[in-house]
């Protein structure tokens, strides 16, 4: 009897792990602010600081809202080459080729080689560098939602946790000068670190947890649950490792455990940035 129940289990864990799941999609499409009437379309922009962060710690989302029904238009701004050890061309064909597999448009994609916003371990970026660097692409392609790092960067990488106090930088700025123009900023979490080298197990606690979410708001006819959550299935798993392949220049053997062990290739988990947790950080 044990045998078969322990069969049924991981049959059932291989099920779930195997196709996409995700929850409170629409609350990142959601934007008051947006003037693009006519179409109605969310643009969202993936804003990071290296070549390789898109598939490193992205990719569920981009292949996830690529496959979206809606449709959402989707850019990618990225600040820096990635030339602490003047591989920075090297680096942007490695990053134009990883996004081809993404699926991002290379008319909507834009590489940044600021001389303050350079690949560097020990500094953190001006947010008003930053903001005044993203804030042409904002408005001009009309940009109704930027996703970035959290303020902890992942990987507590300072050009990583530098990109949401830019993003709300411009925000700030654009609601005084352009209220139009505004857009939100999510942030990706960072897991504690033993959650976040365990694999694919993660995609299969945070789909068990977000159906007991989903019941009790069915339930209760109230959802106070305002996180965004994409899971990768294994084609979409196998699909971000190809783009990480594309990096040629970075995989170094421990890049080669990450693709086995990182959480963030089967989940990314999104929260709104507010004003007062930008202020709570600073």
């Amino acid at each position: 009897m044990v045998p078969l129940v322990v069969t049924a289990v991981a049959h059932l864990a291989i099920w779930l792990v195997y196709l996409p799941f995700h929850t409170n999609i629409q609350v990142l499409f959601d934007n008051p602010d947006s003037r693009n009437i006519e179409t109605n379309t969310s643009r969202i922009l993936l804003l990071t600081a290296h070549p390789d962060d898109e598939c490193f710690f992205f990719a569920p989302t981009i292949l996830a809202l690529g496959k979206d029904p809606t449709r959402p238009e989707i850019y990618s701004l990225t600040l820096s080459t990635g030339n602490a050890e003047g591989l920075g061309e090297t680096r942007k064909g490695e990053l134009s080729r990883s996004l081809d597999l993404m699926g991002i448009d290379r008319n909507k994609r834009w590489v940044i080689d600021h001389p303050m916003l350079q690949d560097n371990m020990s500094l953190q970026w001006d947010a008003s560098v930053i903001a005044a660097v993203i804030a042409p692409y904002v408005v001009k392609n009309n940009i109704t939602t930027i996703l970035t790092f959290d303020t902890r960067g992942i990987s507590s990488h300072p050009n990583h946790y530098s990109l949401p106090y830019g993003a709300w930088c411009l925000v700030d700025t654009l609601r005084s000068t352009a209220p139009e123009s505004v857009p939100r900023v999510f942030s990706l979490v960072t897991v504690p670190t033993l959650q976040k080298y365990t694999g694919a197990l993660s995609s299969l606690v945070i789909r068990l947890n977000g159906a007991l979410e989903w019941a009790l708001a069915h339930l209760t006819q109230v959802n106070t649950n305002r996180r965004v959550i994409f899971t990768s299935g294994f084609s979409e798993y196998f699909a971000a490792v190809r783009a990480i392949l594309q990096h040629k220049s970075q995989l170094v053997w421990f890049r080669h455990l990450y693709m086995a062990f990182s959480s963030y290739m089967w989940v990314n988990e999104w929260v709104e940035i507010e004003l007062d947790t930008m202020l709570k950080t600073q």
